[in-house]
């Protein structure tokens, strides 16, 4: 992947600010895209776009293919004769309180299949023709994961939210006749789960195009690892290491590292890399060219997983007694070079990386990830200084996975404290921004700050803990932050060190 010097900014849709109960493709989104414009900044980096589940983590999601309908904009539906003023009025958030600036999930899944319901019953009772046509079309176009997604999700709303391994048993295992029986019965709510899909991805289409024609290309993000509790696993059991009861043998994580002392354990299933081979890598090369038709470039979560995974027995409580298993490498890439051509992705490749890995993510093209933060906590001189960065690199300020680069110098050990801020000679106030500055000067060919680090706040903005199971994926901007002194500022940044042209 070829990417000239530019720059860009990391903000998941559901954290832009609005009158919503979370950010959405509505006109806070196009907003951002304007702020982008003016500041020059090329790139903008999203968190992956799935449905969120249990948690709330998008890289735990029911689906690797489904659109997230919490980031549907409510206005549009209005303005399409799908609701009513009136069907959105609960979905207002009062600015007064304090969740103005973190997300209530528990009241916006509530409050969403609410509107989403209004909207499917006025469709089916008096959408139009061309737009019933277009949906119809949608459907037929995304069969090949749609009608598994929909399925799963009806029996699960319907099975009280429990997980698929807990469903009936012909239900568990999908056996044709209670599949069609279910289908049948149920048909009117599938139908409203794969309308919901389809204002989804008609929504994002019209910002992506949007967002083009600002001069600003979107890097989307897909995790290697698919969820447990997932239509995927459910509707291919077969492509992932589960017994005989649908249970996994084996799960994924990380061994003990920056973050944890036991190591992550994430909990997702192993792939059955065999059967993926025997079948030609066909679910990968649907998964990324699918993602690939939403975004410009596509980071891939723990690229490390591809030559070496770390494979926990299933039932361990943390990850401290897993091992290392070979994965799919060159091979898998080739098939997916071979079906979609020139791959545009970014490989995640932090944690415990081989020159194994580093082998594999040099002999594809793909550049790799370097993050500032990590810079400072040896004492010694490291690849995550911006003087060692290589050209073919993306360079971070800080990821969703880190603290604010404010919330890290308030936390750091006074030894790593006095590194970063004479490395940089910064000061404690000036810290967010010297950190910007210092990864737009580096060698880097691209250059990114969370939105968090472009307003300098600390710790209470930070998206997620690696290893925490609550309270997190919450966080808000603040209504107008994003000013036109910041954008100003950033496009200053962006002319002197070169990073304003030809993305």
């Amino acid at each position: 992947m070829n990417i000239p010097r530019s720059c860009g900014v990391l903000l998941h849709p559901l954290s832009l600010s609005g009158p919503w109960l979370c950010g959405t493709m509505g006109n806070e989104a196009r907003a951002f895209v304007d702020f982008c414009g003016k500041a020059e900044i090329g790139w903008w980096q999203v968190l992956p776009l799935g449905p969120t589940a249990y948690g709330d983590s998008p890289y735990q999601s029911p689906s690797a293919f489904a659109g997230n309908p919490y980031m549907i904009d409510p206005q549009a539906l209005v303005a399409q004769g799908l609701l009513s003023p009136s069907d959105v009025e609960s979905y207002y958030i009062n600015p007064s309180m304090a969740s103005a600036e973190h997300i209530d999930y528990a009241r916006l899944f509530v409050m969403n299949t609410k509107i989403l319901e209004a909207a499917w019953y006025r469709f089916k009772a008096g959408g139009q023709e061309q737009d019933r046509a277009h949906f119809e079309q949608f459907c037929k176009t995304n069969e090949v994961w749609l009608d598994d997604y929909a399925l799963f999700t009806a029996i699960k709303e319907t099975e009280h939210y429990q997980a698929w391994n807990e469903w009936p048993h012909e239900l568990r295992f999908r056996e044709r006749g209670a599949i069609s029986r279910f289908g049948r019965e149920h048909d009117d709510h599938i139908g409203r789960i794969k309308f919901s899909q389809f204002l989804f991805f008609s929504q994002w289409k019209a910002l992506r195009v949007y967002a083009h024609a600002h001069g600003v290309k979107i890097i989307g993000d897909i995790p290697i690892f698919a969820a447990y509790d997932s239509a995927d696993v459910w509707a291919h059991p077969e492509l992932f290491r589960l017994d005989n009861d649908g249970l996994p043998t084996h799960v994924a994580g990380v061994p003990p590292d920056y973050f944890t002392a036991t190591g992550q354990l994430w909990g997702n299933p192993l792939y059955n890399w065999p059967a993926h081979a025997q079948q030609n890598y066909t679910w990968w090369i649907e998964r990324v060219r699918h993602s690939l038709q939403l975004v410009d470039a596509l980071r891939i979560d723990h690229f490390r997983g591809f030559e070496a995974y770390w494979a926990v027995p299933a039932g361990e409580l943390t990850a401290e007694h897993g091992h290392w298993e070979k994965g799919p490498g060159y091979i898998l890439f080739s098939a997916l070079k071979e079906a979609l051509g020139e791959l545009p992705i970014i490989a995640e490749d932090l944690g415990f990386i081989t020159p194994e890995v580093i082998d594999l993510r040099d002999s594809l093209g793909f550049p790799g990830m370097r993050i500032l933060q990590f810079a400072f906590e040896s004492e010694k001189d490291n690849p995550d200084y911006p003087h060692n960065y290589p050209r073919h690199c993306i360079a971070y300020t800080g990821t969703h996975d880190n603290d604010t680069s404010t919330g890290w110098l308030e936390s750091a050990s006074p030894a790593a404290r006095a590194r970063a801020l004479a490395y940089m000679n910064g000061s404690l106030r000036s810290f967010s921004w010297d950190t910007i500055r210092a990864v737009w000067a580096s060698p880097a060919c691209m250059a990114v700050a969370p939105a968090q680090d472009l307003l300098a706040l600390g710790s209470e903005a930070r998206m997620n803990f690696p290893g925490r199971q609550n309270g997190y994926w919450t966080w808000r901007m603040r209504e107008n932050a994003l000013s036109a002194d910041i954008a100003r500022r950033l496009r200053s940044l962006s002319k002197t060190y070169f990073r304003v042209s030809g993305v």
